[in-house]
């Protein structure tokens, strides 16, 4: 006899993508594990494990590239499928508004400031209770620094995703409310953008040209405002998405020449990082850290490469693996997996700063990390979808 329960019952919508849902759910399991991993890698994150995996660095490198591309052209193709079903512009700006605002507002206020705390008593020796910390949390008090570097209360850590895909959400929502967007936007002519191996090197060619360009004239920052550099990438892939892979019919056909060059992409794209491990390496052995400006030049390409080929290659197999594998669980995690996004990066905190001082074999407790992230997100998806007044809250529509 099956014993196995099956998931809660989640309504299919119609003009869905399954191969897009499963990337999602993919791509945001992969983006839980690689935070799970930043506990014991040696670049800088809000915890940390007094033993450090060094192996686990190379590996995590192979993701840096690309993993929050790929969440945002996932994005842009949802948007433009939600928005092909949409009665009118105004109405779906407003969903998406409080699918992701109310999280964020949520997830600052309650999620993570928890991760804050840890990160003060952890780096700065911060003695006083969590209590005493939200009150200088709220207060916006920009005291704990080490240096000139300074931590920015209130903040939204992991969750800068959020303001960013709603500000793409809304320029594009608002741009296809005229005609020529419109067109554009179903002109043939984006069949000839994708054709052949043109959808490998012409996006490969715009992200080289974003790095040379604006890279080193705008690091990251995570802030909005002035994170000019992320913003042309993300919302780059977010119009890719929106543009490219956002119809059931695929009708500029970015789909099926993904599928079809999906191993081209994989095996360009483990050539592309390998040439710049090496190219990277050999250089320090001889010369040291300084880099001159035409292997600099060499590096920014090659990593715009890195950048785009593995997008390709995901959404290829994507297409031939996961077309129309639809199925019950498929649709209770596509529900579940933004919960899962709000609360994993606390959970992994706090887990991480517990299980450090009781020194488990490392492997034990890496295993513990990972299994209690997981854990404290499924419950965190069970309780939203239980509690009709948190639904909201925690990125859920009404129950159906």
């Amino acid at each position: 006899m099956n014993t196995t329960s099956p998931p809660p019952r989640v309504a299919a919508p119609a003009s869905r993508l399954t191969e897009l849902d499963w990337l999602r759910v993919l791509a945001f399991g992969l983006l839980i594990l690689y935070h799970s991993g930043m506990f014991y890698v040696s670049w800088d994150w809000h915890v940390k494990s007094p033993r450090l995996i060094p192996a686990l660095e190379p590996w995590m490198l192979w993701l840096n590239p690309w993993r929050m591309s790929l969440l945002f052209l996932i994005s842009g193709a949802a948007t433009a499928l939600m928005a092909g079903r949409a009665d009118g512009g105004g109405g779906l700006i407003a969903s998406r508004s409080r699918r992701l605002l109310l999280p964020l507002v949520f997830g600052m206020t309650v999620i993570v400031p928890p991760q804050a705390y840890l990160e003060v008593v952890e780096k700065l020796h911060y003695a006083g209770g969590y209590g005493d910390f939200l009150k200088l949390y709220f207060q916006g008090y920009h005291g704990f620094c080490r240096g000139d570097d300074c931590l920015k209360l209130p903040t939204w850590n992991h969750l800068w995703f959020l303001p960013y895909l709603w500000a793409y959400t809304v320029v594009v929502l608002l741009a296809t409310r005229l005609d020529v967007v419109r067109r554009c936007l179903a002109h043939p002519g984006w069949r000839q953008v994708v054709a052949g191996g043109r959808l490998l090197w012409v996006p490969w060619l715009v992200f080289a040209l974003l790095r040379q360009h604006l890279l080193e004239r705008f690091p990251s920052t995570h802030d909005l405002v002035h994170d000019w550099y992320q913003h042309s990438v993300y919302f780059a892939v977010f119009l890719l998405g929106f543009a490219l892979y956002g119809s059931r019919d695929d009708r500029h056909g970015a789909w099926e020449t993904a599928r079809r060059l999906r191993w081209i992409a994989l095996v360009g794209f483990v050539a592309v990082q390998l040439l710049s491990q090496r190219l990277t390496s050999e250089w320090g052995i001889a010369h040291g850290d300084a880099f001159p400006e035409w292997l600099l030049m060499a590096l920014r390409a090659l990593n715009a490469g890195k950048q785009w080929l593995p997008i390709v290659a995901v959404l290829g197999f994507g297409r031939q693996w996961l077309a129309d594998r639809d199925s019950p669980w498929l649709r209770w995690l596509t529900l579940a997996v933004f919960p899962f996004y709000l609360v994993h990066q606390t959970v992994t905190v706090i887990a991480g700063h517990l299980l450090a001082p009781l020194h488990w074999p490392l492997a034990m407790e890496a295993v513990a990390l990972v299994a209690i992230t997981a854990l404290g997100c499924l419950l965190a998806a069970l309780l939203a979808m239980r509690v009709d007044r948190l639904r909201p809250w925690m990125g859920l529509g009404p129950r159906t």
